[in-house]
């Protein structure tokens, strides 16, 4: 595969890359890249977190970079998900590998590494350390949203502080050049930018990848938290993304077909409105990205003669254009995304029911109650 097309892969899943430039360096370098992205287990895994991220890894596999997961244990429960229980913890990052692998990530190029494994590392801890001399407190401060927050400085806690030194240390230990996380990790990666030349280490690439919103009616930004936040796709991101709090705002990788049917029908898509339509961004991200395992090459709305009848697309372009002259009705896209996205979860709810392991890890997550 040419440099070209190594490159058109990874900016398929970047919504936004700092740099491009020296990310085609990297691709033309013949060395081995690694890429990494981190997740913190804790409770259900939702689809954006499920599919796409398997959309995603694989797409950077195929570009040829060695891919690392990292689990996040340690930085979960620093930021206090599952009650701060690491055993409790560890239990849904088996639950979430487990989900992965039913959803086609492609895992045989894919290595599991386990925070709570590096943590037996001084090395690493010193590290930690020596990133958290890098910089002044207020600094680390602004890296809080990664972590969900928005929240004052009365109810931030040491943990998060060392929380951020964590994640930028945690960079260089896994040996990445290339940092593949969502646009609300953005600062803490660009902090890792700078602090990575000041300790002997490299800049890593950041490849941000896009944050699905939730099925709710986007709420506006509210100022006074974010007014601090100068990239405007991170300000829409920490505004609109999904929330493990509130089930109806994303398909979850075990719904039932009822449980799909709801969540759909009820989510927000104003008739002719492209921005920020959940039920588009679930077009353009999930089922086009997925007509292979779909087995099928066209998106097929099948509707009366009396509604304009059946109409097919090729891609999402064309889509979009024809919803935003209001020639394809809402409840028209709503239905057949509740087919296709039901195809998706078949694999992933029957790997629950038949696979004992799975079965029970499922079992313990729901038996938990999840904090944030």
């Amino acid at each position: 595969m040419s440099t070209k097309d190594r490159l058109d892969l990874i900016k398929q899943v970047g919504e936004e890359i700092i740099q491009e430039e020296e990310l085609k360096k990297l691709l033309e370098s013949g060395e081995e890249l690694i890429a990494y992205d981190g997740f913190e287990p804790s409770g259900q895994i939702h689809i954006a977190q499920g599919i796409l991220r398997a959309i995603n890894v694989n797409k950077i596999i195929k570009a040829g970079v060695k891919f690392r997961m990292w689990v996040a244990d340690w930085h979960a429960m620093a930021n206090n998900k599952m009650g701060g229980d690491l055993e409790k913890i560890k239990i849904v990052g088996k639950y979430f590998i487990e989900v992965w692998r039913a959803s086609g990530m492609d895992l045989s190029k894919v290595e599991f590494m386990w925070a709570s494994d590096m943590a037996k590392d001084p090395d690493y801890w010193k590290l930690v350390v020596q990133v958290g001399k890098s910089n002044a407190l207020k600094r680390f401060i602004r890296t809080a949203e990664m972590m969900g927050r928005e929240e004052s400085l009365d109810k931030l806690t040491g943990a998060h502080i060392i929380y951020s030194c964590m994640q930028v240390a945690d960079i260089f230990k896994l040996g990445a050049k290339i940092t593949q996380l969502g646009m609300d990790q953005r600062k803490v990666n660009m902090l890792a930018r700078e602090v990575g030349p000041m300790l002997g280490y490299w800049k890593p690439v950041v490849v941000s990848h896009h944050m699905l919103i939730g099925l709710g009616k986007p709420m506006p930004v509210e100022t006074q938290n974010l007014a601090s936040l100068q990239n405007d796709k991170l300000q829409r991101t920490i505004a609109i993304k999904m929330s493990k709090s509130n089930p109806d705002s994303a398909i979850f990788m075990t719904d039932t077909t009822e449980d799909i049917e709801r969540k759909i029908n009820k989510a927000y898509c104003l008739e002719g409105d492209i921005k920020e339509n959940p039920i588009l961004e679930y077009f353009k991200y999930i089922i086009f990205e997925s007509f292979e395992k779909l087995r099928i090459n066209e998106l097929r709305i099948e509707r009366p003669e009396k509604f304009g009848g059946n109409i097919s697309f090729k891609t999402y372009t064309e889509l979009e254009k024809t919803f935003a002259e209001k020639k394809v009705h809402p409840m028209d896209l709503k239905a057949v995304l509740i087919k296709y996205l039901d195809q998706l979860i078949e694999p992933v709810r029957r790997h629950f029911e038949e696979d004992p392991n799975a079965r029970k890890l499922l079992e313990q997550v729901r038996s938990f109650q999840v904090t944030r």
